[in-house]
């Protein structure tokens, strides 16, 4: 695919990778500044180009900012181009998504923000095509500060923290997904390297007695459930004791799974 002309680096805008609350499709919204610096929050005001996940969503993000730190114009008026959706359902980490023509305001001379639906894009979310293609067309970018659900996870599970691995989504069909349950437990326990992984909150409830059905007692379980929400739950135990606990889950809330020794 061909793209337009590159102009010296100097006339070049930069591209920001905006984080995004961790509250999508919660009934809570709490207040941005509890969990966004003000100065990440300026940034993303002061942007007029953006490449996102979701318009919709977007928009509501940046009249949740507006409300903190006004716009540098109105919202009706802001360039957002969305990520194309084979990106959002098959993701773009496998670098076959050529995101380059995405970034033309960029070698116009304009900053973009790169913003997913939560938490920080290119992380667990659609984007690195688009930081890639940035790298490519030597357009510098600027991460900023915010919530990242992996790390957050991470750090409240008391799991190894020096080695650990973020592998994504678990099979859905149900054999698939025990033998795969197996297969990070034995590299967990054999290696030390803590296993992160997701789900869609509808199917938070299958997974996680997958999870106590098809791992050893010994083995330790983490979940965080809510980050950075009100009614935030973080809980690590071995299998064994999880299978005498109350389930602390339900299938609405965004939860981080963890599993080690």
């Amino acid at each position: 695919m061909t793209t337009a002309a590159t102009p010296p680096g100097d006339l070049k805008g930069q591209l920001y990778l905006v984080p995004a609350p961790l509250d999508f499709g919660c009934a809570e919204t709490p207040d941005l500044q509890q969990t966004l610096p003000l100065g990440t929050l300026k940034i993303a005001a002061g942007l007029t180009h953006w490449i996102c996940e979701n318009a919709k969503s977007t928009r509501a993000y940046l009249k949740r900012i507006d409300a903190i730190t006004p716009l540098c114009q109105s919202l009706q008026t802001l360039a957002l181009v969305e990520l194309p959706r084979d990106v959002h359902k098959k993701g773009d980490h496998s670098g076959n998504f050529d995101a380059r023509p995405l970034l033309q305001p960029a070698l116009d001379g304009h900053d973009q923000g790169l913003v997913s639906e939560a938490g920080m894009p290119a992380v667990a979310d659609p984007g690195s095509s688009v930081v890639r293609a940035a790298h490519e067309l030597g357009i510098t970018v600027v991460p900023l500060v915010g919530p990242v659900s992996l790390l957050l996870a991470l750090a409240a599970s008391g799991l190894n923290g020096q080695n650990f691995a973020f592998v994504g989504y678990l099979p859905q069909d149900a054999g698939e997904r025990v033998q795969r349950i197996r297969e990070l437990e034995a590299l967990a326990l054999r290696s030390g390297q803590t296993q992160l992984f997701i789900e869609t909150p509808y199917r938070n409830l299958v997974l996680f007695q997958a999870l106590l059905q098809t791992l050893q007692h010994n083995t330790r379980l983490a979940l965080s459930s809510g980050l950075t929400l009100a009614r935030a739950h973080c809980d690590s135990d071995s299998v064994k004791a999880w299978r005498h606990k109350a389930v602390p889950l339900d299938n609405t809330t965004p939860t981080v799974f963890a599993l080690g020794r």
